[in-house]
């Protein structure tokens, strides 16, 4: 799947109803009775069926979808997907009454997923990691971010790394790697936080960037982690070292690390719930896309919403992903994501689909590449059983995935 063979010749897909999400235009960018025109994995021609050009309806392998609809393959932008183990005696914790703080304090948390993670081979890794990719594939994603941070040092923050670069050669889909070694203080480090954040701009980023193992860099900003001031030092070697940055920002308090993000141009700022009306208004001008994650704010049972109508009035892009972990996340599911983000949030069905297509492309810089149908973009698609987009919102444990191609195949 996905190999070179057979995808050299042109690839059609006709009779179908195409979601487009183009960029700029309204709503989901619906041609009825549409064709996709694909040939080494780019797609060459989508739109009206009628209009496409007769070289492109030579298609030597032509499909007729018989009226099901295509929208752009889905794409799940802030997934902690590789870790090792699980945190389900924590899950028993909290609903014995701890809070998340208390959890992390009792030695649970992130810190738990360290010792699991260092415990933890590369080959380990990748085999407790493949089965949650799988699910989300089984769903139509065709792209997925992979952090790393259950680390927290060199070795073991690369070993994460490598192991998901490794996805990519395990299964036809697309992965993008995001180093957060700025993730939670390790327990070696002995609370002291400027000396960890020392040796994450000193050593582990010029190493992880050295090796080519991140696509971008991430951090932590919250008082359960790493402050404004030590996050801006992590996010300044970034800069130095030409690598992009995004932000797990405002979850549990607001300490203005949307603001933060979007002065260093940040593709994303996720989570949000404390957001304000300055921080917005900042993500907005820098273009930073607004990361919306229901699956954390449900299972960790917050009960502050991110201001979404702000983020709406300032013109905010909103990406919605599943935020996939062991701790706050257990989530495989982006159309759950997606029902959470209406339910919960207020999102519309426009908004949910926009943020699992194009908008969670442009939260990882790929929206030249991915995200859309048009023509130049990857041939990732993902074809529904289904009588209007609304339903990929609207049920719940019910998938109607048919088909799903990457890359062409």
């Amino acid at each position: 799947m996905g190999g070179a063979n057979g995808k050299s010749g042109l690839r059609v897909w006709r009779n179908a109803r195409l979601a487009t999400m183009a960029d700029g235009v309204a709503g989901l960018g619906i041609v009825e009775k549409g064709a996709i025109a694909a040939r080494d994995g780019l797609i060459v021609y989508a739109g009206a069926e009628a209009s496409m050009p007769a070289s492109a309806g030579q298609g030597v392998d032509t499909v007729d979808c018989e009226g099901r609809w295509i929208t752009p393959g889905l794409i799940d932008c802030h997934t902690h997907l590789v870790y090792a183990g699980n945190r389900a005696n924590e899950f028993e914790m909290r609903l014995a009454g701890a809070t998340y703080e208390e959890v992390a304090r009792a030695g649970g948390g992130i810190v738990s997923s360290v010792k699991s993670l260092r415990a933890a081979n590369e080959d380990d890794l990748v085999a407790q990691t493949l089965p949650r990719l799988d699910a989300l594939m089984a769903e139509g994603v065709t792209t997925v971010e992979v952090k790393s941070g259950y680390g927290l040092d060199l070795d073991n923050e690369k070993k994460s790394l490598r192991a998901a670069r490794r996805l990519a050669n395990e299964r036809p889909v697309t992965i993008r790697t995001t180093c957060l070694a700025a993730h939670a203080l390790p327990p070696e480090a002995r609370g002291d936080k400027d000396a960890f954040i020392d040796l994450v701009a000193a050593t582990i980023l010029p190493d992880v960037a050295a090796e080519k193992l991140a696509d971008a860099v991430d951090g932590f900003c919250e008082g359960i982690a790493f402050s404004p001031e030590q996050i801006a030092r992590v996010f300044e070697k970034a800069r130095a070292l030409g690598l992009p940055v995004k932000l797990h920002a405002d979850q549990l308090s607001n300490l203005h690390g949307a603001a933060l993000a979007a002065s260093y141009g940040a593709l994303s700022a996720d989570h949000l719930e404390y957001t304000d009306e300055a921080g917005a208004a900042a993500m907005a001008k820098a273009g930073t896309v607004a990361t919306i994650l229901p699956g954390a704010y449900y299972f960790i049972r917050e009960t502050k919403k991110p201001p979404v109508d702000l983020f709406r009035r300032h013109g905010v892009k909103m990406a919605v992903a599943t935020d996939s972990n062991p701790g706050t996340s257990p989530l495989t599911s982006l159309l759950l994501t997606m029902n959470m983000a209406a339910t919960l949030f207020g999102l519309t069905v426009d908004e949910c689909l926009a943020g699992v297509t194009r908008e969670a492309a442009r939260a990882l810089g790929l929206l030249d590449k991915a995200g859309t149908l048009e023509a130049g973009k990857s041939a990732d698609l993902a074809i529904w059983d289904i009588e209007r987009p609304a339903e990929l919102v609207y049920r719940m444990g019910f998938n109607p995935l048919h088909a799903r191609i990457w890359r062409g195949q």
